[in-house]
């Protein structure tokens, strides 16, 4: 198979259910996937575009001067994604960040996390499901309502942490019912969203395989790369 090229992250732990969504996804959509965990990794310059998907929590100590709660379940690939992000800043690569991967973008540029929604939320659940359970609200005339070509529709939930104070160059583009951060972007960027849930679990849902479809057509673009 020919397209481009798209590097996905994840753990070495566990089973990356994630990762074999997501490398579908991306298939049907016309590019290749591999997967980059902290012990498995490649020239991210021989990359055209990179998915920093969803997992554990991140530390909280990366994002709070103070805290009480126990350390990540996976620092090796807290601090793998980080050296990722941090490398590919200003590089123009289109990133998509998943979940998790929306949050530590978040972090990377200087913002902060809630470390935990679940006593803050009034008008949404906390039950955590792959399902298209939650709404999302698309800001007005952002890079993501001109995507997915809709400003209100359903989405999966299976998060607790959440974006807070925004990171350099960011900007809100969706938001659930009790106005936590679901989706940013940044408008200086080919591309560079991070979406809150995780488009890979709804397949058949046309706006969310539209995400993929259009990180695929900027990553075999000929926008200039600072990598290249």
């Amino acid at each position: 198979m020919t397209g481009p090229l798209i590097g996905v992250t994840g753990s070495d732990r566990g089973l990356p259910l994630a990762w074999w969504f997501t490398r579908w996804a991306l298939w049907r959509s016309g590019a290749r996937a591999v997967y980059l965990t902290h012990s498995n990794s490649i020239q991210l310059e021989t990359l055209d575009g990179i998915v920093i998907s969803g997992g554990d929590d991140i530390d909280r100590g990366l994002y709070l001067a103070e805290h009480d709660a126990p350390g990540p379940a996976d620092p090796e690939r807290d601090r793998f994604e980080i050296r990722v992000l941090e490398h590919l800043m200003g590089s123009r690569l289109p990133v998509l960040g998943i979940c998790r991967g929306a949050q530590l973008m978040n972090v990377v540029r200087g913002g902060t996390l809630y470390p935990d929604l679940r006593s803050l939320r009034r008008k949404t659940s906390n039950r955590r499901t792959p399902l298209a359970r939650k709404t999302l609200l698309v800001e007005p005339g952002s890079g993501l309502e001109g995507m997915l070509g809709e400003s209100r529709l359903r989405i999966n939930s299976l998060h607790q942490q959440a974006i807070k104070d925004l990171g350099e160059g960011l900007v809100i583009s969706g938001r659930d019912l009790d106005g936590f951060v679901q989706a940013v972007e940044h408008p200086g960027e080919p591309f560079l969203y991070g979406v809150q849930w995780h488009p890979e679990y709804l397949p058949l849902h046309a706006s969310q395989r539209e995400l993929f479809r259009t990180l695929v057509r900027a990553a075999a673009g000929d926008e200039p790369r600072a990598l290249r």
